[in-house]
């Protein structure tokens, strides 16, 4: 059954008109009064809905019951990512969500080519909060990754935080998977570099804020791949369900 994400509240009983991205999905999917499909408001759990009054612009649709179905990690999963360049962000958000990472923090490193101040980093929070309710939609979360404001490295690796942070470094003398053999299922922050990696700088200043040097074994993994990598091989071992 299609599934959609709704931005306002919804309660069982109640009729709500459907976002306009959302009638124009409808309308490629030919669906029509009278059909049913699935919403949700990111609140947690879905609600079965059908479909009424659906025209070329407008839609609306009665909310029937809630269920309480989750399929997020038993653990929170943070993916602070370096902007890459060109649109490889796009790809990492979206592979982010389906693999079950709860926040995305983007961070300006010394080595990213993309350069986002202003308007321009509104505009491309925006565009991937978009790409994290499509991707919640096809991968059957009820629960929105929650998207950080991008964010400059120093300043952000220098704030305290109460869950276990890990950088990825060729320098690392242990693997991600054996530091996790080592721990039951916890939050954790995967802090993935640009093209070229982390700057000794930003390293060491990794390291004074209590970061974890770690690698991903012998391969040297690409800035896309790497937090996808980890996000699995973490899933793999602590999803014990």
């Amino acid at each position: 059954m299609p599934r959609f994400y709704c931005t306002q509240p919804l309660v069982t009983g109640a009729t709500v008109s459907l976002p306009s991205e959302t009638v124009r999905h409808l309308q490629v999917l030919r669906l029509a009064d009278g059909e049913g499909i699935t919403l949700f408001d990111g609140s947690g759990g879905e609600y079965a809905a059908t479909l009424t009054g659906i025209d070329k612009k407008r839609a609306s649709a009665v909310i029937g019951a809630h269920s309480p179905r989750e399929a997020e990690l038993p653990f929170a999963l943070t993916l602070a990512q370096a902007l890459p360049e060109g649109a490889k962000m796009d790809w990492i958000v979206e592979k982010a969500v389906e693999l079950g990472v709860a926040v995305i923090q983007p961070l300006a490193a010394q080595r990213s080519v993309v350069k986002l101040s202003g308007e321009r980093a509104q505009k491309r929070h925006e565009h991937w909060q978009a790409i994290i309710e499509a991707a919640c939609e096809q991968c059957v979360r009820n629960r929105l990754a929650r998207l950080e404001p991008l964010a400059e490295f120093f300043r952000w690796i220098a704030a305290p935080t109460d869950q276990p942070r890990i950088l990825f470094s060729p320098r690392a003398t242990q693997t991600l998977t054996a530091w996790a053999r080592e721990r039951p299922p916890q939050a954790v922050t995967l802090v993935i570099g640009p093209e070229g990696g982390f700057s000794p700088d930003e390293e060491t200043a990794a390291l004074a804020g209590g970061a974890t040097l770690l690698s991903l074994g012998e391969r040297v993994l690409r800035t896309e791949t790497a937090g996808m990598a980890a996000a699995a091989a973490l899933a793999a071992l602590w999803d014990r369900r």
